[in-house]
């Protein structure tokens, strides 16, 4: 299966630039010590350093090198770069320390203050929304397998040829988005549509990298999940599926063996899966 080529860089790239705000908003400012950004700048610029020595970067390189990083900055695509080559070693760290779900990156394409829907629901479609019907079930418990009702599943996905709405102008706002609530036994049920692969944009500098090196752009179909419960540390991750395309080489190097759901046709002939949701004390 493949899809159509993604939106413009330019616009994704303000998209994901206002998400990146909205995020600061959310997580508040990094924490950081001067000590520890000493440490951690002196060692980012000691590597890159140590790079330019060992393949012997040339001037010309070095010129070619500043204006890519100056487009990529003017562009405003410094989050679809950060996301798509950066972010899954930085939640690799931080799974180090962490139990329950195994988590994911967030990505570029989240967007807050989506509907709040119930825990039986279905995502905002539009009447005639093409795709596969797929309903996603599960619960979200505690370490110790308690019940967490009230929890929220703020799930985003892509719509069938591989767009996410809020940074594609041609979809509704709030297609395939939503908050949902878990009832008295941590369960939910949500009908949505199958995921499809898609490519990152590739008219912008990211895309002239990726050229380039004669890498390729694609992602697997994939859910977006952000599982919040109230004194539990949320739990932001992505859901695969068996069979799908870019599984093994994945542009942002995000899948895991755990997080690779096999969807089967339920009693009604739609794809039906499950997946539960364990999350730690905060």
């Amino acid at each position: 299966m493949t899809t159509i080529e993604s939106p413009t860089a330019a616009a994704s790239g303000a998209s994901a630039s206002r998400a990146v705000r909205d995020a600061t908003a959310r997580h508040g400012q990094a924490a950081t010590s001067q000590e520890r950004l000493d440490t951690v700048a002196r060692a980012v610029l000691g590597a890159v350093h140590d790079v330019i020595r060992e393949h012997q970067v040339t001037y010309p390189e070095f010129q070619a090198a500043k204006r890519w990083l100056m487009a990529l900055g003017e562009s405003g695509e410094w989050p679809l770069f950060l996301d798509v080559f950066v972010e899954h070693v930085v939640e690799q760290v931080a799974a180090e320390s962490q139990q329950g779900t195994v988590g994911s990156i967030e990505g570029p394409y989240f967007l807050p203050g989506q509907a709040r829907l119930p825990a039986v629901c279905t995502l905002p479609m539009r009447d005639d929304e093409p795709g596969t019907p797929l309903v996603f079930a599960g619960q979200v418990r505690a370490l110790d397998g308690t019940p967490l009702a009230d929890a929220e599943i703020d799930i985003w996905q892509n719509a069938a040829d591989g767009f996410y709405s809020g940074f594609a102008p041609h979809l509704p706002d709030g297609l395939l988005r939503g908050v949902v609530t878990t009832d008295g036994d941590g369960r939910f049920e949500v009908t949505t549509i199958l995921p499809a692969p898609y490519q990152i944009p590739t008219d912008g500098p990211t895309g002239t990298l990726i050229e380039n090196a004669d890498w390729h752009p694609w992602r697997p179909a994939h859910l977006h999940l952000m599982v919040r419960a109230e004194g539990h540390r949320t739990v932001t991750t992505q859901l695969y599926f068996t069979g799908g395309e870019y599984l093994d080489d994945d542009v942002a190097n995000a899948v895991k063996d755990d997080l690779v759901l096999d969807p089967a046709p339920g009693s009604d002939g739609r794809l039906r899966v499950e997946y539960d949701f364990v999350l730690e004390r905060a």
